[in-house]
């Protein structure tokens, strides 16, 4: 029923929308309108990249004015070169015409508007790349600085080269678009149609990026990049994606503009508008692609029609009761301020937006919320039945140092896991437990030494490709992406282990629905390995669960990657007895069904119920490894928990 009542809805709006120009005939109120949904398809571009990827661009107009002066540049005359023979392909094509002077032969351009809607969109993207390469590595208020300036540089340029865009005179008669021979000239109402279209194709694109496996990559970089990258997305590539995309938005954006106004000028694209579309963008909602629609929407339209009209209106209350201020009031004028206040109170009383990009979910049934663990019935891994699996190390370490300046985090460090066992790393607090995991997965530099997995050397991967090779992790602090459903965590585990890319996302192909709906289906399936504790829950944001849960939800994320060793930092942590026994059973079975695990627990009940080996460190030392039933009895260990006194007692 809710996805019935979304499709009226959304044939509500486009019926509303192509009937609007018969209903209301007035060509302003069309211009408009038409203005309102370029505004409209600008905040769908910074949604991805805000919204979606939550980096704050301040600079988005940039992007916009480069797609305006790309079409300005290509269809009016204010650059002609000199005919020679290389244009002749180019006129064959009737992308140029040859125009005769007194001073000779020259080249006018008049490339399509409708060629050049993708042209100027592949050059926004592109410089997007570019811009983006060298500052992705900044973020927060430093990445908002770097677009900030990147945005002011970009008109400062259009100023300063006449010769291309004539400077601050702007652009001048810049060629309207054709259509089967019908030219759309000056009247409002075609340009209405073609801003119809193109955010009805922005939001269809936007809501397949948003629901298949790079949304939920972008999503999880914006919640978290740190646990991103544990779970196999290489940051840098969606970053980078992110701008490319929204940069993209923007290019044809800016044709479809300055198409319309027939000319361009370096102030139509200062830090104002940036500032005036980030408003649209919180107004309707952070990452709702919906939201953002109607958020540019009602703020564009306020700006073109009611403050004109509530100025008229306050004029006239001037003149009735004589006060002269009141006359002279022009709200239009003041709209920065306004979008100000609105940016404001919106941060204080709704800070999701007019429609928030996460759903409500109703509140559990009673039979929901019965507890009913269950105990894992299906192989995770290798069906081989382990007793069959000749034993051999998965994981060797050989002499590793970590340092951070002068502090020494771990120093010569030998571990060996053979394969479908389980080692516990044990250690007072500060021992460098949660440092050795960070040295193994990529997220902290190696010194020396060699870590070997698989016979392959891991020392210099990143995080992503570490994930890649069969290695995934917990966290000792939960690192689950709050904002996100507990199926969605589960599924960005599965990143690395599916193939779509942005042009199948959005093309949803049956091959790409294929995919999806088995990754959905999968995710579900682990989900249910934790009996009803997780299943009823799926739909509900990760931020809404009980601490047990969470930790659940984080393993269940780390089993997604199919791992071949799963590497667990304090699982139990925070958990009552009867919690810790049932994850402990679980854990267990994990290892039982042919999963390699390295543990990390200060519960010694819990090591010895499911260790094999036990190595314990201090000071970013080994002391004492071998079985739990030996280790527990060294001194060395002793000494290390509880003190020299203890050992002499």
């Amino acid at each position: 029923m809710t996805r019935t009542h979304a499709r009226l809805a959304v044939l509500g709006v486009a019926a509303a929308a192509l009937l609007f120009p018969l209903v209301n005939q007035n060509d302003a109120d069309i211009d408009a309108a038409a203005n309102a949904l370029a505004f409209a398809a600008l905040a769908l571009g910074l949604n991805i990249v805000v919204g979606f990827a939550g980096l704050l661009d301040l600079g988005y107009a940039a992007f916009f004015a480069i797609g305006a002066y790309a079409y300005g540049v290509a269809s009016s005359w204010q650059v002609q070169p000199e005919w020679s023979g290389f244009w002749e392909p180019f006129q064959w094509l009737d992308l140029v015409t040859r125009f005769h002077t007194a001073a000779g032969d020259v080249v006018h351009f008049q490339v399509s508007f409708w060629l050049m809607l993708p042209i100027a969109a592949a050059i926004a993207a592109f410089f997007g790349v570019l811009f983006g390469a060298p500052t992705l590595r900044l973020k927060g208020d430093y990445l908002a600085i770097v677009t900030l300036g990147f945005g002011e540089i970009v008109p400062i340029v259009a100023r300063n080269i006449p010769s291309v865009t004539n400077g601050a005179m702007g652009l001048n008669g810049v060629a309207a678009p054709r259509l089967f021979g019908f030219d759309f000239g000056v009247d409002a109402t075609p340009y209405y149609y073609v801003g119809v279209a193109l955010v009805a194709l922005l939001i269809v694109t936007s809501q397949r990026l948003k629901d298949s496996r790079i949304g939920r990559a972008w999503m999880a970089i914006r919640e978290d990049e740190v646990a991103a990258m544990a779970m196999g997305v290489d940051r840098v590539r969606y970053k980078l994606l992110a701008f490319a995309i929204g940069a993209a938005f923007a290019g044809a954006t800016g044709t479809f503009y300055v198409a319309k106004l027939q000319t361009a000028t370096p102030e139509m694209f200062m830090f104002p508008v940036s500032v005036m579309v980030l408003v649209m963008v919180v107004f309707g909602g952070i990452g709702s692609v919906w939201g953002v629609v109607i958020g540019a929407l009602l703020l564009q339209i306020l700006q073109s029609w009611f403050l004109e009209d509530l100025s008229g209106w306050l004029h006239a209350l001037g003149r009735l009761v004589g006060v002269d201020w009141l006359q002279r009031v022009e709200l239009a004028s003041s709209i920065e301020l306004i979008f100000g206040l609105i940016l404001v109170l919106m941060m204080l009383y709704r800070r999701q937006g007019l429609i928030p990009a996460a759903r409500r979910m109703p509140a559990l049934s009673a039979d929901e919320q019965m507890v009913q663990p269950a105990r894992v019935q299906s192989a995770l891994t290798d069906p081989t039945p382990v007793k069959d699996r000749p034993p051999r190390p998965v994981l060797e370490i050989t002499d590793l140092t970590v340092r951070f300046g002068g502090l020494v985090a771990l120093q010569s460090i030998e571990l060996s896991v053979p394969a479908h066992a389980v080692v516990a790393v044990i250690g007072p607090n500060g021992s460098g437990k949660s440092t050795l995991f960070n040295a193994i997965t990529g997220l902290v530099p190696i010194d020396q030494g060699t870590i070997r997995f698989a016979s392959e050397e891991l020392g210099r991967l990143r995080p992503h490709r570490v994930l890649e090779r069969g290695i995934a992790r917990t966290f000792q602090n939960i690192r689950l992406f709050p904002n996100l459903s507990v199926l969605e965590n589960v599924m960005i585990g599965m990143h690395a282990r599916l193939a779509t890319g942005a042009v199948g996302a959005v093309l949803r192909l049956p091959a790409t629905r294929g995919e999806e709906a088995a990754a959905r289906e999968e995710a579900l399936r682990i989900l249910s390995l934790f009996g009803n504790r997780l299943l009823p829950r799926a739909y509900h944001p990760a931020a809404s669960l009980s601490y047990a849960n969470r930790r659940r939800t984080e393993i269940a994320r780390a089993l997604a990657t199919q791992p071949k060793l799963l590497m667990l930092d304090e699982p139990t942590a925070g958990m009552n007895p009867a919690e810790t026994l049932e994850l402990a059973d679980q854990i267990g079975s994990f290892n039982r069904h042919g999963l390699t695990i390295l543990l990390i627990e200060h519960k010694l009940d819990v090591v010895a119920m499911l260790a094999d080996k036990v190595v314990v460190l201090d000071h970013g030392e080994k002391i004492a490894e071998g079985p739990p039933a030996v280790v527990r009895r060294d001194e060395e260990v002793i000494r290390a928990y509880l003190g020299r006194s203890a050992v002499f007692a």
